[in-house]
């Protein structure tokens, strides 16, 4: 599993990428910036990579989850619910490609403002 690290303008945090094909193809253009996008409690930023739905899909994700959302060629942050989410769930948008794992306190991702520049390197 690889490391890799989200910095934003005040904050960065750390995670950890599963085996994915889609982990794969982040790796690869890595370094990578963008520009942050909220939606309830999830960052998420366009990239250039263009894959579909995978065998990691997942309608429902888990907290601190990295996912990337074949719609929108984006990477998803999730941190909380989304203004879909029904009950205790967090529910994106549409189904997800599940990429690994944030490592570490959640809570900090709420300071992160749409806008707000994204780069991602490795560990």
């Amino acid at each position: 599993m690889t490391k890799i690290i989200f910095e934003f303008e005040n904050i960065s945090v750390e995670a950890e990428l599963n085996d994915s094909p889609t982990s794969k193809d982040l790796i690869n253009l890595l370094p990578l910036e963008g520009i942050s996008q909220i939606w309830g409690e999830e960052i998420y930023f366009s990239t250039s990579i263009n894959r579909e739905n995978d065998d990691w899909a997942k309608e429902t994700v888990e907290l601190g989850d990295i996912a990337f959302w074949p719609p929108g060629n984006a990477i998803c942050l999730f941190f909380g619910k989304t203004p879909v989410s029904q009950g205790d769930e967090i529910r994106p948008a549409s189904p997800t490609n599940v990429m690994g794992k944030i490592i570490g306190d959640l809570e900090i991702l709420k300071t992160v403002n749409s806008g707000d520049k994204v780069k991602v390197i490795v560990a």
